[in-house]
């Protein structure tokens, strides 16, 4: 496993391609992509500033607005093939994104759309043997937001996950995962197939109809059991990308390089406290 830097740390100040520098500067092997800034950067080029500062690229961020109109998710899904070859040539076949666990649509409705569009993409980038990470988000706000509650804990998503596509899997977050009750087991029945990346991060202990998404903690500040995480991702053979997800935590108060130096600082103590090495 190596942690990647995830743009939220910088609450977004840090651009692309700089977003690589920040992330060699804060002591990172890995950095989250942004398919549309890359791709105007130019493969080349990102790979040339990439090997230049020693970092890897973690994840590719799915590049398709599929939670909108029709004409806006084709338009999206007619690009896909040049971020899918993008998240080739850096040799990181792995794209990820997020799903509201309410919607405005009853569930089996929601479903069905959600399948179509997200099984199209996973089509897509099958032909270059990119997989596609889906997120599962757990905050009872965030269910209640929508009149239909939709998709929100571990083992449901990993099951519609399949039933968009072969190449499908999960976007493991430690913060939902929590928040949504899931176990070390889970994560171990799940096994390394399921699991396409992975967010890092911890969270207060609080009431359930409390707790908010963009109120999280840096790796060992709160009460995730991480090194039981970290201890699963490990047992069932996961190397890929841990990026540091956080929100919140004062980070708009601190510069983008300190806050990111001081994500990579603690989830290297849990990795210690795990005995895993980075």
């Amino acid at each position: 496993m190596f942690l990647s830097l995830h743009g939220s740390v910088t609450t977004g100040r840090v651009g692309w391609p700089q977003l690589i520098d920040t992330a060699a500067v804060a002591g990172y092997k890995g950095v989250d992509v942004s398919a549309p800034g890359a791709l105007k950067e130019g493969l080349e080029a990102t790979r040339s500033r990439l090997k230049a500062k020693g970092i890897r690229a973690g994840v590719v961020g799915l590049p398709v607005e599929f939670r909108k109109d029709e004409d806006t998710f084709k338009k999206d899904l007619d690009s896909l093939e040049a971020a899918a070859q993008l998240a080739v040539g850096l040799d990181c076949p792995r794209m990820a994104t997020w799903i509201l666990p309410s919607s405005e649509n009853p569930k089996d409705v929601q479903r069905a759309l959600l399948r179509k569009r997200l099984g199209a993409c996973a089509n897509v980038l099958a032909r270059s043997h990119v997989r596609l990470g889906l997120e599962f988000v757990s905050p009872v706000h965030l269910r209640k937001r929508f009149p239909h509650e939709f998709i929100w804990a571990m083992n449901e998503m990993l099951a519609f996950a399949k039933e968009c596509g072969p190449n499908c899997g999960l976007l493991l977050d430690s913060w939902h995962w929590h928040h949504a009750g899931a176990t070390v087991q889970d994560i171990l029945k799940a096994g390394r197939e399921a699991i396409v990346t992975v967010h890092f991060n911890d969270a207060a202990r609080q009431d359930p109809e409390k707790v908010l998404d963009n109120e999280r903690l840096m790796p060992g500040e709160g009460v995730i059991d991480l090194v039981g995480f970290l201890k699963a991702l490990h047992k069932i053979g996961y190397k890929d990308a841990v990026s540091i997800e956080v929100f919140g935590r004062g980070l708009k108060d601190m510069a983008p390089e300190e806050g990111a130096a001081l994500a990579a600082r603690t989830a290297k103590s849990v990795f210690a406290k795990a005995e895993i090495p980075l």
